[in-house]
């Protein structure tokens, strides 16, 4: 086992120094920079750029350098830690993206939280009354679920709010915290913001979530060893909570490895929708706007935690489950 994650390890620095590469070159693909867009932008509005300011920050941030030596900068700076400097915001990325990071890092965990606490008991439920009422229509949920996409659900939720209740669910906070220090009352008024987009964010992946566990157990459950187990008297829990439940868990174990990034960007345009202050609108904001190092520095985080994500869930399968060998080879 320490073998392999050594070399798992040692695979993953090219695998990263690839990724570094693809992502800095879709970076630099598209024609012009943020400093072109910025000029466009003043234009379009009758208003004169600084055009002497805006030379200082090109040659200040490696802009009238070759686009190899722009990469080395910013590859050697995420190894000490420095994501660069983002140009829309006029603050280092860390800053940027710190002050939302724990947004969005509270969201994720309670959603994730969310849908296991509904998706496990319902996903035992329909698989050990396959095909009662309360399997299909359980099913039927799921579906529902499945089908109903989040931005979607959020802009019914905001409708029906401002119908029936008179108020937007826009945001994680009250507009009066957002700009303040932690303190009680702010913490309140996130926990009060926050059950909505635990809700919408949580309902697509409860479904698939319930869909995926029954089907697993399903198979398991049809399989030789749970029969003799309950031929010989075995309490039905026991019998399902024993191997059935614990082998039909591998895909919830397969799936470490999008679940990191996905706490950290968080649901993007679900994001967008609610206004939430979290940083999937961020990305897709640098994005836009061709604020490179900010959109890099993040993408880069995220394959980062995806190769990681990868290999914890590699290694988790094969001390789960017994079948799985962490090397390839036949056993007699």
């Amino acid at each position: 086992m320490f073998a392999y994650i050594i070399r798992r390890i040692l695979i993953m620095i090219p695998t990263l120094v690839m990724i570094s590469v693809l992502i800095f070159t879709i970076m630099e693909w598209p024609p012009g920079n943020y400093f072109d867009t910025y000029i466009a932008e003043l234009e379009a509005q009758g208003e004169a750029a600084d055009l002497q300011e805006i030379e200082e920050l090109r040659k200040e941030h490696g802009f009238d350098k070759p686009p190899i030596g722009r990469y080395f900068h910013w590859a050697f700076g995420l190894l000490q830690g420095d994501m660069g400097y983002s140009f829309e915001y006029e603050l280092p990325v860390n800053e940027v993206v710190g002050s939302r990071m724990w947004l969005t890092l509270l969201v994720s965990f309670v959603s994730i939280f969310f849908t296991w606490i509904f998706a496990f008991p319902i996903g035992i439920y329909s698989a050990t009354h396959q095909y009662s009422w309360g399997d299909y229509g359980l099913t039927f949920v799921g579906l529902l679920g499945l089908a109903t996409p989040n931005f979607l659900l959020a802009l019914i939720f905001m409708y029906f709010a401002n119908i029936w209740f008179g108020v937007s669910i826009g945001g994680l906070m009250d507009p009066e915290f957002k700009n303040q220090a932690m303190s009680w009352a702010k913490f309140v008024s996130i926990l009060e913001h926050l059950w909505i987009p635990v809700i919408i964010i949580g309902t697509a992946g409860t479904a698939g979530m319930i869909r995926r566990l029954r089907a697993n157990l399903l198979d398991e459950l049809q399989k030789q060893y749970v029969t003799t187990a309950k031929a010989k008297g075995l309490h039905p829990f026991k019998a399902l909570t024993k191997y059935p439940l614990r082998m039909s868990l591998n895909f919830f174990i397969s799936d470490i490895g999008s679940l990191l990034p996905a706490m950290i960007s968080g649901a993007e345009v679900t994001a967008i929708v609610l206004s939430l202050e979290t940083t999937g609108p961020l990305l897709i904001r640098a994005l836009k706007a061709q604020d490179m190092y900010l959109a890099g520095s993040f993408l880069m985080v995220l394959a980062s935690f995806t190769v990681l994500g990868v290999l914890i869930s590699d290694i988790a399968l094969a001390l789960l489950d017994p079948r799985i060998r962490l090397q390839g080879g036949s056993t007699k």
